[in-house]
């Protein structure tokens, strides 16, 4: 009974997302208080169906009842607790179901903040989510009901694919997903404005903590999608450009973009349009990655669904938001006044130029990514964009940015003096500079491509530390007010330092794995095989048997430095219900730079096959990504973001009545 209530909880949802969807917006257009009232308790009321439909789904899971098709389809008894779990979203109809929770929840915190939003802009707002929410709800009571019985029951599931069970499942859907989801309120409150006609530097503020907070949860995402495909796939490598990863960066150039849009916006109430198509293009490219991984259009390690019937549903919704969204934005946005002006040589004027750059690697990717899709379905013929072309047009644009990134950092509002700004860098530039040339010193005859990115790395985050700096001490200032003068800068102040400083970690992580070295062999117990300045023997294999796999192990031993370093395990797999092998990876961590195993095949003369790398301060492009992240929730944390905690006003006693 437990599963036919939630299915009823979703249809229930259904109905409470229509009622939220027109009343709102019947109320706002009348101008009737009443009307609006409905949207925050209609989002609260859909967001307690959804999440009872989403416990039911789980318990079914955990409790391994096979009568449910899509328990069947992804589980196991003998899977451990923490798979069954993370299984629920682990495929196509449970990770939607996730997708609208999420969707749902967003509408909920948008609903309770009734203080912090103008009621008109609020009931527009949770009228178009719950838009939002409807198209979903269809699409999975249509094409995708999660509850959908077996009957006979099954008396065994069919496990989940093996390079699902993992703990990055529990972690890596779920921050992606707060990501994509989350640009649905700053595309909602978008086009609320738009119906409402009214836009301005309040609005931008408004939007400004929802945008960075769904920005933050996307860079976790993604920062977790790579690294659990780095050390799940065996592969080496952390960035493949596979088509749905570039699904979930094309949203993140644009969130950025977004983000410093807003800025400029709440500043100056300049750049109304252009914020306005940010926050519609910012969503919409969540929607197409959606539409990529489900469609059936790609062959992915990512792709979940082949079904050409939810691949039309998608692009129906595609079409409905994408397509209506910017006709509402062709109508209303010549409507728009003009903001403020300010100079071209501003920080204005750098976080404009910022926006064009990362508009046009966002392109890159998008024409990359699409082309060969159009070009099959127009001409019937079959290419490949792989890495050279990512490579070759992405990275030109990317590092531009880059260098452009302390100094507009550093330039003032409205006007600023570029001589004068780049005088502050120069300490910057000059350390910056001394390390790449004392980098391609030291490693001279090696790639030349790793000390610049180095460098620029080191730039960045000098710069960052710089801005800092220049806003607390100057010469001559003792260093106990200039900690006083630090302490006392806003936090976004702060937060916008630190994920600055997180990017140049990164770029210094991503320009060293120019310095790896990948060596393949085979080896016998005892032999040895080096990558670089390290070397692994291996010791033994070990046959193992669990739950629901049997493995072989390759214990080996890592040398570096004329020592012994520690021991690690690399495995091969074979998950037998679904008959399919994988491989684990074995890692040693040394400093900020990893040993990397990958057991191969048993060769005819009884030796196995292994890939060794050494990944030279690998740790950093996972690490620059939890620093970026962090500094995007410590902006949060700045009481000028927080629209609905204003200072409360002291109220003045009353007057005193003169005696007649």
């Amino acid at each position: 009974m437990l599963v036919e209530a939630g299915h009823f909880a979703l249809a229930l949802a259904l109905g409470l997302s229509l009622i939220q969807f027109v009343v709102p917006l019947w109320g706002a257009r009348a101008n009737d208080p009443v009307l609006m009232a409905v949207a925050p308790a209609g989002a609260l009321a859909v967001l307690a169906c959804i999440a009872f439909s989403f416990l039911a789904l789980t318990l079914a899971y955990v409790s391994s009842d096979f009568s449910v098709l899509n328990v069947v389809q992804n589980s196991h008894s003998a899977k451990p607790l923490i798979y069954k779990i993370s299984g629920v979203w682990g495929n196509h109809e449970g990770s939607m179901l996730l997708w609208v929770l999420i969707l749902a929840l967003f509408g909920a915190v948008v609903a309770v903040a009734r203080n912090t939003i103008p009621m008109r802009l609020q009931a527009n707002t949770l009228a178009v989510q719950a838009l939002i929410t409807i198209a979903f709800l269809l699409f999975i009571l249509t094409t995708s009901n999660p509850f959908t019985r077996v009957i006979p029951a099954a008396p065994e599931g069919q496990d989940l694919n093996p390079l699902l069970q993992d703990p990055g499942l529990a972690i890596h859907p779920p921050l992606l997903y707060i990501g994509y989801v989350g640009f649905s309120i700053s595309f909602a409150f978008a086009c609320a404005a738009l119906i409402d006609g009214r836009i301005d530097a309040v609005w931008a503020r408004i939007v400004r903590p929802w945008t960075l907070g769904a920005w933050a949860f996307l860079t976790l995402g993604i920062a977790m999608g790579s690294y659990w495909a780095y050390y799940e796939l065996g592969w080496g490598g952390w960035w493949f450009w596979d088509p749905v990863e570039n699904a979930s960066l094309m949203p993140w150039l644009a969130g950025t973009a977004l983000l410093h849009s807003t800025v400029v916006m709440e500043k100056r109430d300049a750049l109304k349009v252009w914020t306005i198509l940010l926050a519609i293009l910012t969503f919409s490219l969540s929607l197409l990655g959606t539409f990529l991984v489900r469609s059936g259009v790609l062959t992915s390690v990512h792709s979940f669904a082949v079904d050409p019937e939810r691949g039309t549903f998608i692009l129906g919704i595609l079409i409905l938001f994408i397509g209506g969204s910017l006709a509402l934005f062709a109508w209303r946005a010549p409507m728009l006044r003009q903001g403020g002006l300010f100079a071209p040589v501003s920080r204005e004027g750098a976080l404009v130029l910022n926006n064009l750059f990362l508009a046009t690697a966002c392109a890159t990717v998008f024409i990359g990514t699409l082309y060969p899709l159009a070009l099959e379905v127009l001409a019937a013929e079959k290419i490949s964009v792989g890495a050279p072309f990512f490579n070759f047009t992405f990275l030109p644009l990317i590092v531009p940015l880059l260098l452009l990134l302390p100094l507009g950092q550093t330039l003032a509002w409205k006007r600023g003096n570029f001589l004068g700004t780049a005088q502050r860098l120069y300490a910057v530039f000059g350390v910056s500079l001394l390390a790449t040339v004392a980098l391609l010193a030291l490693r001279h005859g090696g790639p030349v491509a790793a000390p610049l990115g180095i460098g620029l790395g080191v730039y960045l985050v000098l710069g960052s530390l710089n801005e800092i700096l220049t806003r607390s001490w100057s010469r001559g200032t003792p260093l106990s007010v200039a900690w006083r003068k630090a302490r006392g800068l806003p936090r976004s102040a702060w937060g916008t330092a630190i994920a600055h400083a997180g990017v140049g970690l990164t770029v210094i992580g991503i320009a060293a794995t120019a310095w790896g070295v990948e060596t393949i062999g085979s080896l016998r117990v005892g032999e040895r095989l080096g990558a670089g300045e390290y070397e692994v023997r291996l010791e033994r294999v070990i046959p193992r048997v669990e739950a629901n796999y049997r493995e072989d192990a390759a214990i080996l031993t890592v040398f570096g430095a004329g020592r012994e370093l520690g021991t690690i395990e690399t495995m091969k797999r074979l998950y037998v219900t679904r008959g399919m092998p994988t491989t684990e990876a074995g890692i040693l961590t040394t400093g900020l730079g990893q040993i990397y195993a990958s057991i191969g095949e048993v060769q005819a003369d009884g030796s196995i096959g292994m890939r060794l790398y050494h990944k030279p301060l690998v740790l950093l492009i996972w690490i620059g990504a939890l620093v970026m992240a962090a500094g995007g929730a410590l902006s949060l944390t700045d009481r000028r973001l927080r629209i609905g905690a204003p200072a409360r006003a002291r109220t003045a006693p009353p007057a005193a009545v003169p005696a007649e």
